[in-house]
């Protein structure tokens, strides 16, 4: 995935009211930028970060000129934190086969309603004679010290939702699966973040447990764009 526009850089001085943040440009000017993740922005957030910014330019009907889209931390290492591009990311792998058990699917839907909670799927895949697949999607941006990408950064009612709604799916005779895409190139390895939303990390397991299938996807972020690097592996041990 190749941004529209280079991106602009600048120092953020405050995330605040969860989707908006003040950024200082290079030139000297504060701007006031979209932050595109409902999460806590676990470890990506700090004031006085490098971060980086899509300019829609100045006639743009949006209300906010800037979308902020990576954060770069003292390592060197950006971080995609625009959870809206997690879909598009997943559907490039698939559609480009750089997953092999979800390919042979001839249809891949997008925001389809579904279950018993009334959820919408992020992506559906489905082909004649195969089983419906319901794809959901997460972001990831929270590495842990020992270099795991964890999720959720803060606790999801909503993604525990998800879980339980994938899990049925499993149960009617359809395929499920979670692709947790990992916008930072320094995780080794997944796991679920118990020690901030329990309830959602035993879901998973017991997702894992009745067939659900879970794809931690690797990728390197980049003021250029963002890329598809490998799968990393799953670790479901609590702590």
């Amino acid at each position: 995935m190749k941004f529209a526009h280079p991106l602009t850089p600048g120092t953020l001085l405050r995330r605040y009211k969860r989707f908006l943040a003040d950024v200082r440009l290079e030139n000297g000017e504060t701007v006031v930028a979209h932050s595109p993740n409902t999460g806590s922005m676990l470890g990506v957030s700090t004031p006085g970060s490098r971060i980086w910014l899509l300019d829609h330019g100045p006639d743009t009907p949006r209300k906010t000129r800037y979308t902020w889209e990576l954060t770069e931390l003292e390592t060197g290492v950006c971080v995609g934190v625009n959870t809206g591009r997690s879909n598009a990311l997943a559907r490039e792998v698939i559609e480009a086969k750089r997953l092999p058990t979800l390919s042979g699917y001839e249809r891949l839907l997008s925001e389809v309603r579904y279950g018993e909670e009334r959820s919408r799927i992020d992506l559906l895949l489905q082909g004649d004679g195969l089983p419906d697949c319901y794809v959901e999607v997460k972001n990831v941006t929270a590495v842990d010290e020992a270099g795991l990408a964890l999720f959720p950064d803060a606790v999801t009612t909503r993604g525990q939702k998800h879980m339980r709604e994938l899990t049925y799916r499993v149960a009617a005779g359809d395929r499920a699966a979670v692709i947790f895409t990992i916008q930072r190139r320094d995780a080794h390895a997944f796991r679920p973040a118990w020690e901030i939303d329990p309830a959602y990390s035993e879901l998973l397991r017991r997702a894992v447990e009745a067939g659900v299938e879970v794809y931690p996807l690797l990728f390197e972020a980049t003021p250029e764009g963002i890329t598809f690097l490998r799968a990393v592996p799953l670790s479901m041990s609590a702590p």
